[in-house]
C-alpha cells in the first residue's frame, strides 16, 4: 500500500549502509534495488520504502517524486 509520506520519504531518506550510502533513496540505480529484491530487502521501514522505489523506477515514476527532495 503506498501512502503520500512514502513518496516524501523516499525524496529525503538517505541509503544508511552499503555501496550508495549517504544517497537518498530515489537516486539509487534500478539495478541495486534488484539486487536487494532478488537477495531481500532489508526488514522494517527501509525494505519497504526501498520497495517501493523500485516499483516507481519500473513504471517510470520518478518524475513525481523528484520534486519532493529537500534543496
Amino acid at each position: 500500500m503506498l501512502e503520500k509520506q512514502d513518496l516524501v520519504d523516499i525524496a529525503r531518506t538517505e541509503m544508511p549502509f552499503g555501496k550508495y550510502a549517504g544517497r537518498v533513496l530515489i537516486d539509487l540505480p534500478e539495478e541495486y534495488l534488484l539486487w536487494f529484491a532478488k537477495k531481500e530487502f532489508p526488514k522494517g521501514r527501509l525494505g519497504h520504502l526501498m520497495a517501493v522505489t523500485l516499483e516507481i523506477k519500473i513504471e517510470g515514476l520518478e518524475g513525481l517524486v523528484k520534486p519532493l527532495k529537500k534543496q
